[in-house]
């Protein structure tokens, strides 16, 4: 389980309630073609169609990726996920008990809790790395083989040392095969390419 990263997002989840009707948590796990804040030498990016093949996991909705704290699970029917062109998108059935109406969604309707997060692993050839004009390294990510939770989040999950564990270690390896070096060289090929073609 050590190669499972968590992701957050800001302002993208709320509590809906309605007389009738349970409490719903509606969020955006992961939002696409959006920059992640810097994430120890590198940023990245999700790119659409990445949970494409995921959507059928069976996931869980926690509270801060917490098992203890459940909020709902796609196999029972109490967690939905969609994806549309803003990105991953999930709609939790909020259990109906003291604990989770005043940890989870009392913070929510006040505005205390604001983030949302996923926990994935990466397909094998699912990323690619490469240097941007500004010289930052970015990991773009394509495809996602393993979709666990999605959460409503007190903190992002980029900040605690093990969430990162395996995007630093994925960052040391991308190095380590001379993937971004490649990179740069064929971004550099193209550009003197297009030069004499356009001269």
């Amino acid at each position: 389980m050590a190669d499972i990263e968590k992701r957050s997002y800001i302002g993208e989840v709320r509590a809906e309630e309605n007389e009738s009707e349970p409490t719903h948590i509606i969020g955006y796990g992961s939002v696409f073609n959006s920059r992640s804040e810097p994430l120890w030498g590198f940023r990245e990016i999700i790119k659409p169609g990445a949970f494409d093949s995921v959507l059928e996991d069976d996931v869980r909705g926690l509270f801060n990726h917490d098992p203890n704290f459940i909020l709902g699970r796609s196999k029972s029917g109490t967690l939905t996920l969609s994806v549309d062109e803003q990105g991953l998108r999930y709609d939790i059935t909020a259990p109906n008990t003291p604990t989770i109406r005043d940890l989870v969604i009392a913070p929510l309707k006040r505005g205390d809790i604001t983030q949302s997060s996923f926990a994935f692993r990466v397909a094998k050839d699912g990323e690619e790395w490469y240097e941007d004009d500004e010289g930052i390294v970015i990991r773009e990510i394509h495809k996602i083989s393993r979709l666990y939770d999605v959460s409503p989040v007190t903190y992002p999950a980029y900040q605690a040392a093990s969430s990162t564990a395996r995007s630093l270690e994925a960052l040391k390896e991308a190095r380590n095969s001379d993937c971004i070096k490649k990179a740069i060289h064929q971004k550099a090929a193209r550009e003197r390419f297009l030069a004499l073609i356009t001269n």
